[in-house]
């Protein structure tokens, strides 16, 4: 896919110590930084300008804002976040860990940007979400987010009653299939060199579902370059107009090395970093929201993270905040007797 600059202008980076950075301009991070801007707490979103869902034409299953453009739903949350002095700065993290705490023992964390620009943070929102990474078949990714798709739900509407292939990443295909078996009588399951079972078989052929056990090679295009169908190692090609694909999903953590957040394997999923409620994480002053650490989340629970997080560091530095003033008044007068 193609990745462009974002239409957004850069703010400045704030100067000082702010209350939080949030590493991650996208429905979690922006929304965390909402509810932090609107509790009057100095935000700065780093945001690198590259959505995951950049290709997609549209959200989604977003209650009142189903079929949004993507951009648009990224636009007025940057909006939202700017009215209540939150700041977004278009740029890359190359470093971000612990510093030197403050006078009062408060946290402190240093981040970098690639252009040099660094910021002091008192607590972190890492929001930086997912990369797909597609089976290593030519033609496949020209399509994504388009004929190539991966989530019934953000896109199952929009491929109903076209023939759609599956292809099999894992056994974890396999439930996909029926997913879109719902979608669609016209249903082809490839396994590409993935296991299926005969009680599976059995299924699929209950459901009307074929299977192809020839490994794909390529996707083959049609006309205007729309997806007509896939080639298999025999020569063989099969038309269908749609393919759904689950990536293995990898977390976008470059940079973050320093802050040692702990991840967890999901299997025939990817990695995710590991997080307790509200997004708190083992590190002290960490917290994660988004598909950094909930792979399947789509916009609105993304978003709903962002905001539980957000509500949670506020919590946090108003309990930092009483301390350091309790630390400022020193020691309580001893009472007469």
């Amino acid at each position: 896919m193609t990745e462009t600059t974002p239409p957004f202008t850069s703010d400045e980076l704030a100067e000082g110590t702010i209350d939080t950075v949030v590493i991650g301009g996208g429905a979690a991070g922006l929304n965390g930084a909402l509810i932090l801007a609107r509790s009057r707490r100095s935000v700065v979103v780093i945001d690198s300008g590259y959505p995951r869902n950049a290709p997609a034409e549209a959200v989604h299953g977003l209650l009142a804002l189903d079929g949004t453009p993507p951009s648009e739903i990224l636009r007025r949350g940057r909006e939202h976040v700017r009215h209540y002095g939150g700041r977004i700065v278009l740029g890359e993290v190359v470093t971000a860990e612990p510093a030197a705490p403050s006078a009062d023992g408060d946290l402190r964390f240093t981040i970098t940007l690639a252009d040099g620009r660094s910021i002091t943070a008192r607590r972190i929102l890492v929001a930086t979400g997912l990369t797909d990474v597609l089976p290593d078949v030519p033609g496949l990714a020209e399509h994504w987010g388009h004929s190539v798709v991966h989530c019934p739900y953000c896109h199952g509407w929009e491929v109903r009653d076209e023939p759609i292939g599956i292809l099999a990443t894992g056994p974890v295909s396999i439930a996909h299939a029926y997913l879109y078996r719902q979608l669609t009588e016209d249903l082809t399951y490839f396994t590409h060199g993935t296991e299926l079972d005969e009680d599976n078989r059995a299924r699929f052929a209950a459901r009307g579902i074929r299977v192809i056990d020839t490994p794909v090679t390529e996707v083959v295009n049609g006309e205007e370059g729309a997806l007509a169908g896939v080639r298999l190692a025999d020569g063989q090609v099969v038309a269908r107009r749609i393919l759904a694909v689950l990536a293995q999903l990898q977390i976008r953590a470059q940079g973050l090395e320093g802050l040692h957040l702990p991840v967890q394997d999901l299997p025939n999923k990817g990695r995710s970093f590991a997080s307790g409620t509200a997004g708190i994480t083992d590190v002290p002053g960490v917290w994660v929201a988004g598909n950094a650490t909930d792979l399947t989340a789509q916009v609105g629970a993304s978003a709903a993270a962002g905001a539980l997080a957000g509500a949670d560091i506020n919590r946090m530095l108003a309990i930092a905040d009483t301390d350091a003033a309790l630390h400022a008044a020193g020691p309580s007068p001893t009472p007469h007797v």
